[in-house]
Formats: C-alpha cells, structure tokens, sequence
C-alpha cells in the first residue's frame, strides 16, 4: 500500500464585518457556535486535518477582519493562499454589493494572477427570517464568475462542511499541479515568510490557552 500523500494548504475566509466568518470557521473545525464573538483584527488562524482520497490535508484556514479601514493591510495575508471562502450575510445587502471589492483584494494579490484560483461564496444566515439577498441573485453572481454558492448557516451547521470541503478539493487539484509535481510537504506562506514573525505590523502572534487558535492583533 502506497503511503498517504501529506499536502498543506493555506485557505482564507474574507469578507465584510459581522457576516459570520469566525463563526463558519469555528463550526467547521470545533462543530461549536457562539452567539457573541469579538471582532477580528488582523487575523486569527485554525487549523483542521483532513482526509480526501489518499492525501492527508493540514488546512490552514486564516479568518480575517473585515473592518473597511483594515481592508488593505488585511489583504497582506492573501499572499500565497490556495483557495478563498468568500462570505456574506444574506440578510445584508451591502455585505453581498461588496462582494466584488473583496474577491478584486483576493485576486490582486495572486501570482500569477489567474483565473483557475479556487473560490467558494458562502450566503451565511439562512436561519434568520429577514433575509435581503435572494438566492437567485447569488447564483447569478456566483455564474458570471464561475464560483460555487453555498446557502449555509453557521448557527444550524448547514452546508458547512460541504462548502469548506469543496474548496478544499479544488485547492489540492490545484496545487497538485505545480510543477507537475505532488507539491508534497509544500511549505505554506504564511504572507511573505514561511515562519510567522514573532513580530509585525500587527503585533504579537499566540497561541491561546493551547487551542490551536493564534490570535494576531493591533499594537
């Protein structure tokens, strides 16, 4: 029996403020929901392990703030990623029209700059009743640019497995032709290093309380 491939993969989940990125990433890989969470600044990293056909995924997912004033130095730890969960809350239209000045940040930031780079969109919130984004309308959108659309709901775990393992799929395919090479034990870069800095412009990155959560915030 040939031995299980072992790949890494940096993923980020972007999007704007309150859509529920830290709540999708922490029902993905802990199976939890809070109703309070603070708000990101900078970033915060999970990692989950996972297994598609014979290779062994070490995700990396790297939530990010979505504070506007934030957006381009957030858009530091795009770099060499290989694969983004773009988000929205369907009961906030203006979460859904800054779609495209989110993905734009993503894409500027890719080298190369190509179109094969993997993406899902997530309409997060379909539990509540107030809903302003029509379904229909994301799909349209998520057409015109060739993305997968998830409905989903970080409270009621809807759909998100299923979203993050698909861009999980389409990240390992992608990478797994680099070269034509496995990209085996590819090193992540982890935004222009491949050792997180002790020390940056957004302060001191730790692990809290051994959980594998690594919080980096504003000096």
């Amino acid at each position: 029996m040939n031995p299980r491939k072992k790949v890494d993969l940096k993923l980020i989940i972007v999007g704007a403020i309150g859509v529920g990125k830290t709540s999708l990433l922490h029902q993905y890989v802990h199976k939890t929901f809070y109703e309070e969470y603070q708000t990101t600044l900078g970033a915060s990293i999970l990692s989950k392990i996972i297994i598609l056909g014979d290779t062994t995924l070490k995700l990396q997912i790297w939530d990010t703030g979505g504070q506007e004033r934030f957006r381009s130095m957030v858009s530091t730890f795009y770099k060499g990623s290989d694969g983004c969960v773009l988000a929205f809350d369907v009961t906030d239209l203006e979460s859904f029209e800054a779609l495209d000045i989110w993905r734009g940040d993503v894409l500027a930031k890719i080298v190369p700059m190509e179109q094969s780079y993997p993406m899902v969109l997530l309409g997060n919130k379909i539990d509540l009743a107030d809903r302003k984004v029509p379904q229909e309308v994301a799909q349209g959108w998520c057409r015109e640019k060739d993305i997968p659309y998830f409905e989903v709901s970080a409270k009621n775990d809807i759909n998100v497995v299923q979203a993050f393992e698909m861009l999980a799929s389409r990240a390992l395919s992608r990478v797994s032709g680099c070269g034509g090479k496995t990209c085996q034990d590819r090193p992540l870069d982890w935004g222009g290093s491949q050792e997180l800095p002790e020390k940056n412009i957004w302060g001191t990155g730790r692990d809290v309380g051994g959980t594998g959560l690594l919080i980096i915030s504003v000096d």
